[in-house]
């Protein structure tokens, strides 16, 4: 604090010689003049003294036979005077001030926070149709009106909190974790399972329906595996009527899955000249502005780096600035050796047989070869994977019911 004091009234470093500076320093403090950081060199004393003791030392200097030279002046009477005579200086000052009062009174950036199941591809058009933007007063804002409009068209939303930060609209929301229960309409159920592959059954576990193969069984593609017809028996053993479901069931079928993967013998690779040219964009919100340049290079790629200057990022203000670094390069055709197409091969099973392995099928043996055809390297072979079957398929029913039948039989009689 008595540092700013001192800054803001002025001060100076003075340097004090000749006949007696001790008594000047004693007649000094006799008078309530403060020095301070007092420095000897020889026979001659460095110190600090404020302004208005600086004006007082005429008699004091005059009856010590000293004399004093001021080396350095600081504070702000010095720093004012020299800041008014920088014009340009003074006029960016006052501009960059006005702009930032100026970009207090709207939003620049709008946050989310607690989206889950939301997208902010989904939440920012919400905002468009609410006509929530960047670049908008904050008076043209109604917060409550916002929170509620949210709450009323997304249902998962069990909460919204909306807030003004500075320049910046934080929307908090709290989405619902229970499962949202959605109505389907009533089907008739009815149900079988049928094979895809052929193969032979190795596990087996049904939860609905009528089983009509066993572990062990040899199936074709289309066997119908568990059936949604369930009949419902008379005491004698006869059917009375069928009870249709859905029929449900976990099946393994051991079967073989053909593989084929190519690789071309050429491929081309990029290969860079060390031209380059650069541009540089200046970027106001989604809007990017840059000189028209013609195309650098016939073929090249483009490097980009943006960045933000820091008193705007702490405004939220969205303006960046551009460096765009265009690379020429050529279309080199390489030819694979044996080597990298068996590497490169080898890592595509890889990937095919971990595609295979997400899906819950087991590899249990593999049988595969490369070899060379006219215009390519191919691995291809055989798997022996056990895989969970069974699609569903409509369950075909009987034009008339079976106790329809027995009813005639009975009136024959």
């Amino acid at each position: 604090m008595i540092e700013l004091l001192k800054y803001m009234r002025g001060y100076l470093r003075i340097r004090v010689s000749g006949f007696s500076p001790e008594r000047f320093m004693n007649l000094c403090s006799n008078r309530g003049i403060l020095l301070w950081d007092i420095v000897r060199e020889g026979d001659v004393y460095f110190m600090c003294i404020n302004l208005r003791g600086f004006w007082e030392l005429q008699p004091i200097v005059k009856k010590t036979g000293t004399r004093v030279a001021v080396l350095e002046r600081y504070g702000l009477p010095f720093f004012l005077p020299e800041m008014l005579k920088r014009k340009v200086f003074l006029a960016g000052l006052f501009l960059t001030i006005a702009f930032w009062i100026f970009s207090s009174f709207y939003i620049w950036d709008i946050e989310l926070e607690g989206n889950y199941q939301i997208t902010e591809d989904v939440f920012e058009g919400f905002l468009r149709e609410q006509e929530v933007r960047v670049g908008m007063r904050k008076e043209d804002l109604d917060i409550e009106a916002l929170e509620k409009e949210i709450r009323r068209y997304f249902p998962q939303i069990t909460w919204a909190s909306a807030k003004i930060r500075g320049t910046k609209l934080q929307i908090d929301i709290k989405e619902n974790d229970a499962p949202i229960i959605v109505e389907q309409p009533e089907t008739e159920e009815g149900a079988d399972l049928i094979s895809e592959y052929d193969g032979t059954i190795v596990s087996m576990i049904v939860r609905s329906g009528v089983p009509k193969v066993a572990i062990g069984d040899t199936v074709e593609q289309g066997t119908l595996l568990v059936e949604g017809r369930v009949p419902i028996y008379n005491e004698d053993a006869t059917v009375r009527e069928y009870h249709y479901v859905n029929a449900d069931a976990d099946i393994i079928l051991e079967h073989i899955t053909n593989v084929t993967l190519s690789l071309p013998f050429d491929h081309i690779e990029k290969e860079y000249t060390g031209r380059e040219e650069k541009s540089f964009y200046l970027k106001l919100g989604e809007e990017a502005y840059q000189l028209p340049q013609e195309r650098p290079f016939q073929v090249y790629d483009s490097l980009i780096r943006e960045t933000r200057p820091v008193a705007l990022e702490k405004l939220s203000i969205p303006v960046f600035w551009g460096e765009i670094t265009h690379r020429e390069y050529q279309n080199v055709e390489y030819r694979y050796t044996l080597e990298e197409a068996k590497e490169i091969l080898n890592q595509k099973l890889m990937d095919f047989i971990a595609s295979l392995e997400e899906k819950g099928v087991q590899i249990i043996e593999k049988n595969v070869k490369i070899e060379k055809s006219d215009a390519e390297w191919v691995v291809s072979g055989e798997l022996l994977v056990r895989e969970p079957i069974g699609i569903s398929a409509e369950t075909e029913r009987p034009e008339e019911a079976p106790e329809d039948n027995i009813g005639e039989e009975n009136r024959d009689e």
